[in-house]
């Protein structure tokens, strides 16, 4: 090692020595190299004494590091000459005396970062700046040294191999990358070892391919492994640079585990009202793999039950699902056995020899007794009947009975909601279907009849079939004309006599029947005996069910009959023979010379022929003139209701108003009509006449009235004036009234009044006694507030 290390150390030195030597020595290569660069000049000698210079990576001296010298075979030492440098780093990383051509790095280097820079190098003359060489490019190479360790860029890894793998599989191949130079030294040689994973992994040195060392590795006992590999440089030796990662190892299931029944005997029971598809059961052959070595394939090998029952997978693939194949009767067969396989469905051909991926188990069905409800002998009834059949006539008798070992009895009924009318009555213990109304076809054409077995001792076990009873067509129904017609002749037309034998068709007429015989409808038309000497029509059957009706004449007249009526016999074909007769009402009408109707004197839009027409346009005008005058009264009446005044001019009072309650002032009034006021009579009442005063009533004016108005005025005042005076005379001098006056002049207490506010809320703030003489100022109105509160002067004068 410290040979080597003086290698290292002496060898860059070497190299700048030899840099430094005359062109002479360094050969041709630096002959051309001078003329390469000289060619604009015109030298054909190149006298620089610089190629290439190496420096150590990762230098921590703290003075600059010494790269080398350039110099020029002109330089006397005389400091006559400059040096320059140029290029990559110059300034920044390399420096250069321009006396004597030194160069130094004055920053760290890294050969990671950068292996080498490209300078440029020229002498000048100091005093006048010429170049005295041309310009000449070296380079400075970075010499690497380990300072990087091996790096597994992609870690850690994930990596998987099968169970029961051979020694020697190839599990992942790992790679480590080293910064250093390869192409130098050890720097970059990385070597590889395992150091966790033993003995079940191993790492080959070189490659780094990751290897299964240990043989039967079982998944199914160990399924996860860590492996720790290491990544050293300098081939390994003492003083390498290491790097490690994680291998995450999973072992892969292959199918080398057989599955196996965890019971040998499985007990199952149904009962045997299941429907078919019902589930009985499941079973499961455990197999250790997993996933698609697991997965199972279920069949049904032997026992006496394999073609009642089946079994299939479930949708994962694991469990054996068995199910009700045929209906399951307690009675016909208790129970059954059943010889299940299991079976792997994905095989490894390599560890067949392990034995037969499948087993085998038994399974005991037992079928559970069930009350079932009562069993008819046939799914579903038919019966033709027909429609005249009597009541009481047998449609059919249905027959069921108990399947179960008991047989109960049964008893039968019907299904009243497939009968609402009740055509059908059901004997309740033989099962006989009878009639109980009459039919008939062409209300009702079928009966769909649901008939109900129940067991007598279990009312809740109920069977039901359908009876289907069509009832069968019976001639019974007469023939008539399809629609109510009307025909029609036009007035005034004659029959052309000169073709005796074409006489006119008026009308085509057909029947209906509701009856539909096996053959078809053939129905016969003839005139009503009292009409087949009719002079004015006749009739022709057309044979394929239609008829016409004709003329016999012409020249018809409104005048001489507006109406004929043609009685039409009809009937059909089918035995018992059926006939009705029908009646076809032909009109005279006016007609264009076209022949088509433009009036018809029918009676039913008539006007009766009593009733003229001036006679009702008299009627419809005394209507109105009634009503004209109903309207005149009406008028006359709203205009009366308004009140006669002896005073053609306004009452200047205009109203009373009534005060129920203290406070408010105007807002609390409530006028009435003051035409009551100018009543005569009401201001001559007997005096001594009783007051009936239910309630006392405070009535005062709406505002303050002035002493003057009061006691004298105009011709108007003076009659409310009377009123007024009257009103409290009566009031005075009845015994059993309150002490309250008919008619108040407070006004209103507060705002506004005159008296100022009467309340006594505000009092308690003077500390003098409260004095009410003043009330004797007010006025008479106020003598029984001035009794009650103040000193009453016996000088005034009295009231009215």
């Amino acid at each position: 090692h410290k040979r080597n290390y003086i290698a290292r150390t002496l060898l860059p030195v070497a190299l700048g020595i030899l840099t430094l030597l005359p062109h002479s020595l360094l050969g041709t290569p630096a002959e051309e190299e001078h003329v390469r660069n000289s060619a604009l000049l015109q030298r054909a000698k190149r006298s620089w004494v610089w190629n290439q210079f190496f420096v150590l990576e990762e230098y921590t001296g703290l003075e600059p590091l010494y790269i080398g010298k350039l110099h020029s075979d002109m330089d006397k030492g005389d400091g006559s000459i400059k040096y320059i440098l140029t290029g990559e780093g110059a300034g920044t990383t390399f420096t250069i005396d321009d006396s004597t051509g030194d160069i130094h790095a004055i920053q760290r280097l890294d050969r990671e970062v950068k292996a080498q820079y490209i300078l440029r190098a020229q002498a000048r003359n100091r005093l006048t700046d010429r170049p005295l060489e041309p310009e000449s490019e070296f380079i400075v190479k970075i010499q690497d040294i380990n300072d990087n360790e091996p790096r597994f860029l992609d870690g850690p890894y994930q990596a998987t191999v099968p169970e029961m793998s051979k020694i020697g599989t190839s599990v992942i191949q790992l790679t480590a990358t080293d910064a250093d130079d390869p192409t130098y030294g050890n720097s970059a040689r990385v070597v590889y070892s395992i150091l966790e994973g033993q003995p079940y992994f191993s790492v080959d040195a070189k490659t780094g391919v990751v290897r299964v060392s240990l043989a039967d590795m079982d998944r199914e006992t160990r399924e996860n492994y860590t492996v720790v590999i290491q990544a050293k440089d300098m081939g390994g030796q003492l003083g390498g640079l290491a790097g490690t990662t994680t291998i995450n190892i999973t072992l892969s299931d292959i199918n080398d585990n057989p599955p196996m029944f965890d019971q040998r005997l499985y007990q199952m029971s149904i009962p045997e009202s299941a429907p078919v598809g019902s589930v009985v059961g499941r079973i499961w052959a455990k197999d250790r793999d997993i996933g698609v070595n697991a997965e199972m394939k279920y069949s049904i090998i032997d026992g006496d039950g394999r073609d009642t029952f089946d079994i299939s997978t479930d949708p994962t693939n694991l469990f054996g699902i068995i199910t009700v194949k045929k209906p399951l009767n307690f009675e016909n067969k208790p129970s059954y056995t059943l010889k299940v396989e299991g079976a792997n469905t994905h095989l490894d051909p390599a560890f067949r020899h392990r034995g037969p991926f499948k087993d085998v188990t038994i399974v005991h069905v037992s079928i559970e007794d069930v009350d079932e409800p009562p069993q008819f002998d046939l799914p579903a009834y038919y019966v033709e009947l027909p429609e005249d059949a009597e009541i009481g006539t047998m449609v059919k008798t249905v027959s069921a009975r108990d399947p179960d070992a008991a047989n109960n009895t049964v008893r039968y009924s019907i299904d009243r909601s497939s009968d609402p009318d009740k055509y059908f009555y059901i004997e309740i213990t033989s099962g006989s279907l009878m009639t109980v109304r009459s039919l008939d076809r062409e209300e009702v054409g079928w009966h769909n009849i649901t008939i109900l077995a129940m067991e007598m001792n279990n009312p809740t076990q109920i069977a039901s079939v359908s009876v289907a009873v069509r009832v069968l067509d019976v001639n019974d129904n007469p023939p008539s004309l399809m629609h109510y017609l009307e025909a029609y002749v036009c007035e005034n037309q004659i029959l052309n006599m000169t073709f005796m034998s074409v006489i006119q068709l008026i009308q085509t007429v057909t029947a209906v029947d509701p009856d539909e015989p096996l053959g078809g409808q053939h129905f016969y038309y003839s005139l009503a005996p009292e009409a087949v000497n009719n002079p004015n029509f006749t009739l022709k059957d057309n044979q394929d069910n239609t008829a016409w009706i004709l003329t016999r004449r012409g020249g018809w007249s409104q005048q001489d009959q507006t109406v004929f009526y043609l009685p039409i016999f009809i009937s059909d074909g089918e035995q018992p023979v059926q006939s009705s007769t029908s009646t076809l009402t032909i009109r005279v009408c006016s007609c264009d010379q076209e022949g088509n109707v433009m009036s018809c004197n029918a009676e039913a839009y008539s006007l009766p022929a009593s009733l003229s027409r001036g006679a009702l346009i008299a009627i419809l005008a005394c209507i109105f003139v009634l009503l004209v005058m109903i309207l005149l009264m009406l008028s006359l009446r709203t205009h009366r209701k308004k009140p006669y005044l002896c005073d053609e001019e306004e009452n200047v009072h205009e109203n009373i108003v009534r005060y129920d309650d203290e406070g408010g002032g105007e807002e609390d009034t409530e006028a009435f009509d003051i035409a009551a006021m100018w009543n005569p009579r009401e201001a001559h009442h007997h005096l001594g006449k009783m007051r009936q005063d239910m309630l006392p009533e405070i009535e005062s004016l709406s505002r303050y009235v002035p002493q003057a108005c009061v006691m004298g005025g105009g011709s108007g005042d003076s009659n409310v004036h009377g009123y007024v005076l009257a009103k409290l005379l009566e009031a005075d001098m009845d015994p059993c009234a309150p002490p309250y006056d008919s008619l108040q002049t407070y006004a209103y207490e507060g705002e506004g009044s005159v008296a100022e506010s009467l309340s006594s809320l505000q009092s308690g703030t003077s500390n003098t006694d409260h004095e009410y003489d003043y009330l004797n100022d007010w006025g008479p109105r106020f003598k029984k507030l001035a009794e009650m509160y103040g000193v009453l002067e016996t000088n005034s004068p009295p009231l009215w």
